[in-house]
């Protein structure tokens, strides 16, 4: 199953440049934007992973799009995922009674991950071969997007202690440059780190935290898993690469960090201590929020000898999180098929941002068994920020948006295949509630009575051209027979309202609105321009409402309003003097 795994970054790195998928650039490029552009530019063109050589302000190379394609995921992990989430699955089969948590304290799984323990390094551990006055301005910390509020750490792996348990959490968060000797430390409340800093901030001790640059591929693909809070990220990436990870006490404090890392930055976090962070360019593809979040005080950066500065770059899908995201849904998705039996497929849209859609395959065995799978999804681990959940019948590729879609118009009927929940947490970086950290969720139960649908409901049907009677439409899209999307920049309330009260768009029973700036033939355009724009108790509308003391039902046609509003942060664009720049100068990349 495994082909083989890495002792460091620098041997992947060596690896993929045998295998001819590494390009050295060794022209002067700018760690403001001009790497971003160059990174995202070969991303869309499905190109290798890149070293910049001369990277200007710095004397360190950067490495970006390491994990850029599939294929390139697969081979650092060693591994299909697929293959992977299969293993687990084996394990968590014999636990008792079946649950995600116990899957991962079940006893064959624990042997398992022992096996692969961590071993120390008590000399000279190459990442701290070398500890000189180096502060955060010699390293090449990078400017992804023009209105970032400054320079980012994008690839950092945060190593934090519970000062109550002292049980450890590594997680990738971006981290902002405020200074040479401050990093903002961006800890959304669901995430570990944040859990052991609001337990330091109770007990009042001081708060070491290390964040480590580079490593092997297990360590940073470990760092994003979606693992339960009890399981050490450092011990399930011994368990992905088949090895112990090799660990040294950091410099400054009683933390252990990978032995094998590029640098490692150490510091503490002032307690009940916040900065202004942001705005920056998220995985959304907007610029999330500004907001007061915890700071590191950098004490010491310690490094290997030619040590490479690790970063990626993340935006408007597709990305190079897009393979992460993928793999971490092909590894764990298993799990929840396990825990919930009528569960036979699922799958994260990446060109939503993971979290805003989730297409489940459910084999209903009673009434409503789809809304028990919602809720049992709603209250799993990062799967609670989920934000739109649509269950299809068993037998529907959930992967297929076309047939999912097809499914959505033929079945759903909102009077009873409607689930609504006002007021719940969301991902901090959903910004549509107008609301940090809190909105509302949906669920669309496409199952109807479980027979397989005509294809007829999945192909366009002609219709008149429906500007010809409603100037407001700008374009049109026919999904089906019952769904349709049209484009407009005018005020979707009033849209709404003359749709309902007019024979207009009547055959249709789904009609959802985007802004103009949507490619309306574009899938991953239409997926990321639908489910990224809309807040459900806010911009969901249906032709009848009908009240009972506190029962509310909804009826007739359903308009979705998906259309950028004044609100919202901006949409993430390249400044068009980087972009020209670097198109006249791709050749020379």
């Amino acid at each position: 199953m495994h082909d083989h795994s890495f002792d460091d970054l620098q041997s992947y790195i060596s690896f993929l440049e045998r295998i001819g998928d590494l390009k050295r650039i060794q022209v002067e490029v700018d760690p403001i934007l001009e790497i971003s552009e160059i990174s995202c530019k070969t991303i869309e063109e499905g190109g290798p992973a890149l070293l910049f050589e001369n990277v200007k302000g710095s004397s360190f190379p950067v490495a970006t799009n390491l994990f850029g394609t599939k294929e390139r995921l697969r081979l650092s992990l060693g591994c299909d995922p697929k293959e992977l989430g299969e293993e687990i699955l084996s394990f968590a089969q014999k636990s008792i009674p079946p649950s995600i948590d116990n899957v991962f304290k079940s006893f064959p799984f624990i042997k398992k991950l022992t096996n692969f323990r961590s071993k120390d390094i008590l000399f000279n551990p190459s990442c701290q071969q070398i500890e000189d006055n180096l502060n955060l301005d010699g390293l090449p910390i990078i400017k992804c997007w023009p209105e970032d509020g400054g320079r980012f750490v994008t690839m950092g792996l945060t190593v934090t202690q519970s000062p109550v348990n002292s049980k450890v959490n590594m997680g990738m968060y971006r981290l902002q440059k405020h200074d040479n000797k401050t990093l903002g430390m961006h800890w959304h409340p669901h995430k570990g780190g944040a859990a052991h800093y609001y337990e330091a901030c109770q007990s009042g001790k001081e708060f070491p935290a290390a964040v480590v640059l580079g490593g092997d591929p297990s360590l940073i693909f470990a760092a994003i898993a979606p693992l339960p809070e009890d399981i050490n990220e450092l011990l399930f990436s011994a368990f992905l690469k088949r090895k112990p990870i090799r660990l040294c006490k950091a410099k400054t404090s009683s933390l252990k960090v990978p032995a094998n890392a590029e640098f490692i930055i150490e510091g503490t976090v002032p307690l009940n201590k916040t900065k202004l962070e942001g705005p920056f360019g998220d995985h959304f593809g907007y610029y999330s929020m500004e907001g007061d979040f915890p700071y590191l005080n950098v004490k010491t950066i310690t490094r290997k000898h030619n040590a490479i500065y690790p970063a990626t770059i993340v935006g408007r899908p597709p990305k190079e999180d897009m393979y992460l995201g993928m793999a971490a849904t092909n590894i764990f998705a298993p799990l929840l098929k396990l825990v919930n039996p009528e569960i036979t497929d699922l799958w994260a849209y990446y060109e939503a941002g993971f979290h805003n859609l989730l297409v489940v395959s459910i084999d209903e065995k009673y009434p409503k068994n789809s809304v028990k799978s919602m809720m049992s999804i709603w209250g799993t681990g990062q799967l609670s920020l989920t934000k739109c959940i649509i269950t299809v019948p068993s037998f529907v590729n959930p992967r297929e948006i076309e047939t999912v879609l097809g499914y959505f118009g033929a079945n759903f009927n909102p009077e009873k295949d409607l689930t609504l929940l006002q007021t719940t947490p969301l991902d901090t970086l959903d910004f549509t509630s107008g609301k940090i950290n809190v909105g509302s969720k949906v669920g669309f139960n496409a199952i109807g009575d479980g027979k397989v649908i005509s294809k007829d409901n999945f192909g366009k049907v002609s219709i008149p051209d429906p500007r010809n009677k409603y100037n407001k439409i700008i374009d049109f899209r026919v999904v089906n027979k019952n769904i349709i999307i049209i484009s407009s920049n005018h005020n979707p309330e009033e849209m709404t309202k003359d749709i309902f009260t007019s024979n207009l768009l009547e055959n249709f029973r789904i009609i959802f609105i985007v802004s103009s700036d949507i490619k309306i033939n574009d899938n991953i355009d239409i997926i990321w321009g639908i489910f990224t724009r809309f807040d459900p108790t806010l911009d969901i509308y249906f032709q009848n409402l009908n009240r009972r003391n506190s029962s509310i039902t909804f009826e007739g046609r359903m308009i979705i309003d998906a259309t950028l509003k004044e609100w919202y942060p901006k949409v993430l664009e390249m400044s068009d003097d980087i972009s020209t720049k670097v198109n006249e100068n791709w050749k020379n990349y």
